[in-house]
């Protein structure tokens, strides 16, 4: 079985030694995720998903941070769909439980 989301987010910048692009998961569909949470992890709260944005489909992890879950946005993702720090774009998000 799985869950599927579909949501809009604003694409932003986590700075680090290596910047990384995230879009976080709206509230409500964040207290989704948390109420499946511990019986999808793999650890630490990550949770495995199947993201599509645009015509791109790659597999990720959702990382908890707060009350929401963050969907990091892979360089070739971005890349391939011509993404840029503050882009808002569709997501469609699949969570196996």
């Amino acid at each position: 079985m799985q869950m599927h989301f579909e949501f809009e987010g604003e694409i932003f910048e986590w700075r680090g030694p290596a910047p990384h692009y995230f879009i976080a998961v709206p509230e409500e569909q964040s207290r989704d995720l948390k109420a499946i949470q511990r019986l999808v992890t793999y650890g630490w709260g990550v949770i495995p998903a199947q993201v599509q944005i645009g015509s791109t489909l790659f597999k990720t992890s959702l990382f908890p941070r707060g009350d929401r879950f963050l969907v990091p946005i892979k360089v070739s993702v971005r890349k391939s769909e011509q993404l840029e720090k503050g882009d808002v774009v569709k997501v469609r998000l699949a969570v196996a439980c």
